[in-house]
């Protein structure tokens, strides 16, 4: 118990400095810069989704604007900083976007994600398949 009680005070001491790491937690959209770059006014719906995705929100009032929503926040008592990037259509092709994303952080994650996650689910879906 004595050996135990210095380990435990220590413990204490520094959780309470913030010299423990506090992973960032994100969610929402992930956009890749180089994604967002190929964006070019007159693309149409279907190939803006094959570049950004799905997008957080679509709203039903407005059917021509799309919003991409991603948050960050680090550690569970930090405040969340939240990025929109918006997009807007005309007759079904895309007129002009604007907003902020995490262009660093999202082309880090991503990277880091393959490294430790694998590749993407559909080629390890393929390979099950024996294909």
């Amino acid at each position: 118990m004595r050996k135990l009680l210095p380990i435990l005070l220590a413990t204490l001491l520094v959780s309470g400095c913030g010299l423990l790491y506090r992973q960032p937690i994100f969610q929402g959209n992930m956009l890749e810069k180089t994604a967002v770059d190929q964006l070019q006014a007159g693309m149409d719906r279907q190939q803006v989704m094959v570049l950004l995705g799905t997008p957080s929100i679509r709203d039903p009032f407005h059917h021509d604007r799309w919003d991409y929503v991603a948050s960050q926040r680090i550690g569970r008592t930090g405040a969340p900083v939240v990025k929109t990037m918006t997009l807007w259509f005309e007759n079904g092709q895309l007129a002009r976007w604007e907003g902020e994303y995490f262009p660093e952080q999202d082309s880090d994650l991503a990277k880091n994600a393959i490294r430790y996650f694998g590749p993407n689910l559909a080629k390890d879906k393929d390979k099950k398949r024996g294909r």
